[in-house]
């Protein structure tokens, strides 16, 4: 495991920088990743003196098309293979699709599920040679769900969910691993990322982010393909699968209603 190299997409805050924690503490070689050189440098310093892991950072926008591949290139001039790849990288945007610019929605599909893909398919054949390592996507319990309000939000991730379990089965086998960490309410900036001044009508509680990764990496390491951190976040998974569709919709859309 020491010879494990991570990288973390969207490793400056929230889930994906406690993740970046969690893979440290195995004593991972980590590559961190996101918009944020300040953060992610304060991060690596953190992780450095806590841990013997060598840390790199690197600055990317995941919203611009060919990142990816800039990234991919990068490390590969430099004969740096990934061992592991968390998919953490993502945001939202509240508010009904008609009122969202357009812009911005096809910013939020390149970002969660464009960039993401590219990313697994660029590094997984290294993988595949090496039999060894795995993906981590970080997805949503919004990806059992329909979202109006965030639609397009709810349905990136839903491709997540889906993508992850449908890869994770072909992988089968192949000594690799695939999860897909599915967290509901979490305290991070993803709430105002997404809502900006407006704040949600429904109250609910929320996990912390250093239990959802906690969670997330546990799962990894265990060989868990879906993980839903949380007994609340099971049990909205369970329940919606048993109700008729129209009733999740109505519960969905009355949770993201905004007052400013």
């Amino acid at each position: 495991m020491n010879q494990e190299t991570v990288l973390v997409t969207g490793a400056s805050s929230g889930i994906g920088r406690d993740l970046a924690r969690c893979f440290a503490a195995d004593g991972a070689q980590l590559i961190l990743l996101a918009r944020n050189t300040e953060a992610l440098e304060a991060l690596a310093e953190e992780l450095h003196q806590a841990h013997p892991s060598q840390v790199r950072v690197l600055t990317a926008d995941l919203s611009r098309p060919g990142e990816a591949r800039r990234i991919f290139d990068e490390l590969a001039s430099e004969k740096i293979s990934v061992d592991v790849l968390v998919n953490n990288a993502g945001f939202g945007a509240s508010g009904s699709f008609a009122e969202i610019s357009l812009a911005r929605q096809l910013e939020m599909v390149q970002v969660n599920l464009a960039a993401l893909t590219e990313l697994t398919g660029l590094f997984l054949p290294g993988m595949l040679q090496r039999r060894r390592g795995g993906i981590l996507n970080v997805g949503s319990v919004a990806g059992f769900l329909p979202g109006p309000g965030m639609t397009v939000y709810y349905a990136t991730k839903a491709f997540v969910l889906s993508f992850s379990e449908a890869l994770a089965e072909e992988l089968r086998g192949t000594g690799l691993t695939v999860s897909v960490l599915c967290p509901g309410p979490t305290e991070s900036d993803f709430g105002r990322v997404a809502r900006g001044s407006k704040v949600r009508r429904l109250k609910t509680s929320k996990m912390t982010s250093a239990a959802v990764a906690d969670h997330g990496h546990r799962a990894y390491r265990r060989g868990v393909v879906t993980a839903v951190p949380g007994f609340q976040n099971k049990l909205f998974v369970f329940l919606n699968r048993l109700l008729p569709r129209s009733i999740p919709r109505k519960i969905v859309r009355q949770y993201n209603q905004t007052m400013e």
